[in-house]
């Protein structure tokens, strides 16, 4: 069995790789400073963004919760995967050729990257067979609702072949045991052994934001065929169905970049919407629109103010109502605005479309309501406006609706909205929604919203932050000077900054991180500057963490490097300052014309020269 990767190829990959793309694929970055990028951390749900990325390094660092790290660390904690892993997904991803040492130790492998290569097989698989003879009924299918072999392929619409082992054949042929067919969920266990989970359906590939395959969801074709509808790939280490949004990886960049979102009920309406030029669809798969997922969509939104949109499109129908009242209940979690658009006849975007063409399609979201009118009206449709009791069972089954408004410009706008549906006084309206909102409060806290409570048995973690350094000229002056040295080192002076941090700093914390830059060789060498907050003691580590990644004051990069080689230099000035100091003190203890007051006139004439070269040096 093959070793150790090669560190020389560990390093060769990272260097190849920038770590604000393989970010960039699950979280909306935008610029924030010289060299920097922020968005809203993947590590923890947060309102505002404090995830900073800093590419030229290669390193991130979150100012909310301290995780930090390189590209390597990141894969492994989002995609829980091995360290061999995640240096293989890279190079696979810039086609490097990695090299392993012979005799070293096995690579440490979770299993999961077989799993992504056995979905990615399978899917493979299902595309070719959707062009046989036996998968007439799947092409007339998708061709009854308006999608052409182009479409299939855009989507990577495939077939599972009727019989009990077609794709199990085709997997084992290609290297991959029952064992891992099982655990990717793509067999399942009979008396007789394993056979394939999809059997006589249309398939949809379902990939996470990245674009890999983690499951599949199939639609049944035939009338013997006693399965579900809709069949989706079981829980598995790589499929959370709370977790998988259908059609992210298509929508994501178009997401990102127009904050805009339009959550679907089907794999047929996400086509759907596309082809019509609505590229920020997306859907559920085999689950109800949950928290885990409008995490998952505000990280790529970059959901950090209410400029964007979110748009659901329900059935008016009584399920659809349900979804509504669903959704409405976690609405809140978003900063956008939400919507829900319903089409025409309760006509789905599918349905739509087929129609009524591609128009009606981007008509249906120019129609949209706010989600706040649309529970409204879902609440009080039962009712009979015409009778005193029916407004006044109306209003307590709304009320509760414009209380959870935390918005102190909406929530009044909404009463009167209320008021006139059910032909009320707006006073009567307000004293009710101020009534439930007094009563309804409650004590636990909301779920993005830290518990003040800490267990008394729990031990306080210390985390030294630039947040609690002094506010002194010398500690701004050793923090910044750290700052331009850790992200702009590798370009500056080498003889000057190697000066510097020579030099012992007065803060403690912050001469902890020098002494780490200092005895890290090389700081031309890419990811120098990771490796040199790797080292660094505690509890100083996420000081060090926050130096790297944190905000440089400057305007420019050009601003930022003369920046940084001017504090290195005011650093060597205040050295030289102190020693001047010292020495005029001793000259006033030894005789005027003795040989030890010679040498300390002529090393004060020696400092001041080298203060003078220092200061006018460019």
């Amino acid at each position: 069995m093959a070793g150790r990767i090669r560190q020389a190829d560990v390093d060769e990959v990272k260097a190849r790789t920038n770590i604000a793309d393989i970010i960039g694929e699950r979280v909306a970055l935008k610029p924030a400073g010289v060299g920097s990028l922020k968005g809203l951390c993947p590590f923890h749900d947060e309102r505002s963004p404090s995830f900073n990325v800093r590419a030229q390094a290669g390193f991130y660092h979150c100012f909310g919760c301290g995780e930090s790290g390189d590209v390597y660390s990141f894969l492994r904690k989002m995609d829980h995967l091995s360290f061999t892993e995640s240096v293989e997904r890279l190079a696979g991803r810039i086609g490097f050729a990695l090299h392993y040492e012979d005799g070293g130790a096995a690579p440490e492998n979770t299993g999961r990257t077989r799993l992504y290569a056995a979905n990615a097989a399978a899917a493979e698989f299902f595309r070719g067979q959707l062009a046989t003879a036996e998968a007439d009924a799947a092409r007339r299918f998708l061709g009854e609702r308006g999608f052409d072999a182009g479409a299939a392929a855009h989507f990577g619409v495939g077939y599972a072949p009727r019989g009990w082992s077609g794709m199990h054949a085709a997997l084992r042929a290609a290297g991959y045991s029952d064992e891992e067919l099982s655990a990717a969920g793509l067999v399942s266990q009979g008396q007789r052994g394993v056979y394939d989970r999809f059997r006589g359906r249309v398939v949809w590939p379902i990939r996470d934001v990245t674009g890999q395959v983690i499951g599949f969801g199939a639609r049944r074709l035939f009338d013997d065929d006693n399965g579900p509808k809709y069949l989706n790939t079981p829980e598995t280490t790589i499929y959370k169905k709370a977790q998988v949004l259908y059609g992210l990886d298509l929508a994501k960049r178009d997401i990102s970049r127009d904050h805009r979102v339009v959550v679907v009920e089907g794999y047929t309406d996400v086509m759907a919407c596309h082809l019509a030029g609505i590229t920020t669809a997306i859907a559920t798969c085999g689950t109800a629109f949950g928290s885990d997922h409008i995490t998952v969509l505000r990280r790529v939104m970059g959901d950090d103010s209410a400029a964007g949109e979110v748009v659901f499109t329900f059935d008016p129908d009584a399920a659809g109502q349900k979804a509504a009242l669903r959704a409405f209940a976690d609405a809140k979690r978003f900063n956008a605005q939400t919507y829900v658009a319903t089409g025409p006849e309760g006509l789905d975007p599918c349905d739509l479309r087929l129609e009524r063409g591609d128009g009606a399609v981007r008509a249906l979201m120019d129609a949209k309501v706010p989600m706040v009118e649309f529970v409204l009206d879902q609440r009080i449709a039962g009712y009979d406006l015409a009778s005193v009791e029916g407004r006044i069972g109306a209003l307590r089954t709304a009320a509760p609706v414009v209380a959870e408004l935390r918005d102190p410009l909406l929530q009044p706008e909404y009463i009167r909205v209320l008021a006139r549906r059910l032909g009320l006084d707006t006073e009567d309206v307000r004293r009710e929604v101020e009534r439930v909102g007094r009563g309804g409060g409650s004590s636990s806290p909301r779920r993005d919203e830290p518990a003040d409570a800490v267990d008394p048995g729990d031990e306080p973690v210390v985390r030294v932050t630039l947040a609690s350094l002094p506010r002194t000229a010398d500690a701004a002056l050793e923090r910044d000077a750290l700052m331009g040295f850790l992200q702009f080192g590798h370009r500056l002076e080498p003889a000057l900054i190697t000066r510097a941090v020579a030099l012992p700093f007065r803060h403690q914390a912050l001469d902890a991180v020098r002494v780490a830059v200092q005895q890290t060789p090389d700081m031309q060498r890419p990811g120098w500057a990771v490796d040199a907050v790797g080292t660094v003691r505690e509890p100083f580590r996420s000081l060090a963490a926050e130096l790297l990644a944190a905000d440089f004051p400057a305007l420019n990069d050009d601003a930022a490097l003369s920046s940084a080689s001017d504090l290195a230099r005011r650093l060597a000035i205040r050295a030289l300052n102190s020693e001047k100091s010292e020495l005029l003190g001793a000259i006033q203890r030894v005789a005027p014309g003795s040989e030890e007051g010679r040498g300390i006139r002529i090393r004060l004439r020696e400092l001041d020269a080298e203060r003078q070269r220092l200061a006018t040096e460019d």
